[in-house]
């Protein structure tokens, strides 16, 4: 398989509520503009994906909140884009803290499970929530998940 053309690690951060936190992308980012997302982004050239994970939740959703690792998935290959990323997910737990937007975003909201199908959602969130196996399939909408990813 060809060298990815970008990695990213994308961060799962649930409450104790088994509630998901998403962000609202501002319009003028390039990738995902006005929808619903997670925090992520781009490994940089000799950052570890955990680095990288932690690096942009900083950066996306401020200092001032702890949280625990509970699970990590990678490195695969995206479904959705013909395999040309590679992805780290990263599930974690919030411990406490608060929530401090940076300008890529515009909004977030704690979502329960199944709460985000009315919502413009980037591609992919479906699929990283059922690899996660954070909620339960029928939380998700199935039109967006891979065949391979229903099992």
């Amino acid at each position: 398989m060809a060298a990815p053309q970008a990695r990213f690690s994308i961060c799962l951060v649930e409450d104790a509520q088994s509630r998901l936190l998403f962000l609202h992308r501002a319009a003028d980012r390039p990738l995902g503009p006005s929808q619903w997302g997670f925090p992520a982004g781009h490994i940089e050239d000799g950052e570890s994906p955990d680095a990288c994970a932690r690096r942009e939740m900083r950066e996306e959703i401020g200092a001032l909140h702890t949280v625990h690792e509970l699970a990590r998935l990678g490195p695969l290959r995206d479904t959705l884009f013909g395999g040309i990323y590679e992805l780290h997910l990263f599930h974690y737990r919030w411990i406490y803290g608060v929530v401090q937007l940076n300008h890529e975003h515009t909004a977030y909201a704690w979502l329960a499970p199944g709460e985000h199908l009315d919502l413009p959602v980037m591609d992919g969130i479906d699929e990283d929530i059922r690899l996660m196996r954070v909620w339960p399939l029928d939380a998700l909408n199935r039109d967006k998940l891979s065949p391979t990813r229903l099992a």
